[in-house]
């Protein structure tokens, strides 16, 4: 099946998923079983995935003074542009106010942020490590394998030929997970149907969904706003002034990830789709790829930390809550760490908002208000987050390039 046939089919499912979902309701959960197949299929190769992108990917990058550079990079660029994010929510939320006229109505902490409140910036620290690899793997607990592997993948280039051995075994075994994810994608079209029209079937169809909407609408369009802001406008800048690149024909080559994270709302699950994508559509190199997406699966999340950023604020207006300049400040940077240690799961960005929340003193209670429209909310800064790691994937190959031509390591 050729890019352009699979990526109608996927598109053509998506829509159908919202006629089904929007028309028949609660009757479409019952093809739920078909996306968790779907998704669960692409889950079960992400952890292999990690590991041996990891591996090859930072052996690929040679002298461990250019890894320091990529890393330096990589990084600055994740940094960079989910500070960008969280100031562009920040500035929709305080022009549009869209909790200025709704009165907060839940008094119940959600169940699933309970016993969350404990969270803090120690607790992100500490989950880079994991003291049991097997259970993080168990777990989809990506930090610390990310960790694992990229320092097993640099002591691997330091032990000669037994290290390039090793090297070559899991560069096959990736290309043998990349193979598999060719062959789970022609299930891609019947999977992201079954995943968005259960979802909207069980929010009760199409009437309870505009009726929920209607509740909260402003709060919804502000944050999706803010996220075109960001996705149409910053990282299309930075992608040409920085590689050059078509932006529009980045974003048509990167069509099956974005439409897979928008259908599955997890960037890990995505992650052998957006490899794909990126290597083979756009043209980034290998080595590139397999260093900055894999990370920026699990660490760059632009659009998680928007929304978290634009949620804290609609929670404080509809409290009558005065956030000044300095506890917006202390919004941003809170937002962009909480954005960086958001796991690359579905709702991971309400347990971080958790952090965010207790930063400037406001009560979880808020978080209620925004769950019967998060599933759809979450879809869209999953798919903002995926864009954003493809863009930086071609910043670094380009600066990387760059780099190469000037001399090297100079």
């Amino acid at each position: 099946m050729n890019n352009n046939r699979l990526l109608y089919l996927m598109i053509a499912g998506i829509l159908l998923g919202i006629l089904c979902g929007w028309v028949f309701g609660k009757t479409m959960e019952s093809v739920s079983w078909l996306g968790e197949m779907f998704l669960d299929s692409l889950k079960m190769l992400v952890v292999p995935l990690i590991i041996s992108s990891m591996i090859v990917g930072i052996s690929g990058l040679g002298d461990i003074r250019k890894v320091g550079k990529t890393g330096l990079i990589t990084l600055t660029y994740f940094m960079a542009t989910t500070g960008i994010a969280v100031g562009i929510g920040l500035l929709m939320v305080n022009l549009l106010e869209p909790g200025a006229t709704i009165e907060i109505t839940q008094d119940k902490i959600p169940t699933n942020v309970a016993g969350k409140e404990a969270i803090g910036i120690t607790d992100i620290l500490k989950s880079f490590v994991s003291p049991n690899l097997i259970h993080s793997m168990a777990h989809m607990e990506i930090l610390p394998l990310i960790v694992f592997s990229l320092v097993f993948g640099a002591v691997l280039t330091t032990l000669g030929e037994p290290g390039k051995q090793a090297i070559a075994f899991f560069d096959t075994v990736n290309t043998a997970i990349m193979k598999m994810v060719h062959l789970i994608m022609y299930f891609a079209p019947i999977g992201v149907f079954a995943l968005i029209a259960s979802k909207l079937g069980a929010a009760g169809g199409g009437e309870l969904f505009l009726n929920e909407l209607a509740k909260i609408g402003k709060y919804a369009w502000t944050v999706i706003l803010a996220l075109l802001v960001h996705g149409v406008l910053v990282l299309p800048v930075i992608l040409y002034f920085v590689t050059g690149r078509n932006p529009l024909v980045y974003f048509k080559n990167l069509a099956p990830a974005l439409t897979t994270s928008f259908s599955t709302a997890s960037s890990s699950a995505t992650l052998p789709v957006t490899i794909e994508c990126a290597e083979k559509n756009n043209q980034v190199s290998r080595k590139a790829s397999l260093f900055v997406l894999p990370l920026g699966a699990t660490v760059n999340m632009n659009g998680t930390a928007l929304y978290e950023a634009v949620a804290v604020m609609f929670i404080a207006q509809m409290l009558g809550v005065e956030m000044g300049f300095a506890e917006q400040m202390i919004v941003l940077v809170t937002a962009t760490l909480a954005g960086i240690g958001a796991a690359g799961i579905p709702e991971a960005g309400l347990v971080t908002m958790v952090m965010v929340l207790q930063a400037v003193g406001l009560p979880l209670e808020g978080i209620g208000m925004l769950l019967s429209i998060d599933w759809f909310l979450d879809r869209c800064r999953t798919t903002l987050n995926v864009w954003g790691d493809s863009v930086g994937a071609a910043v670094v190959d380009t600066i990387e390039k760059k780099w190469i031509e000037k001399g090297g390591n100079d």
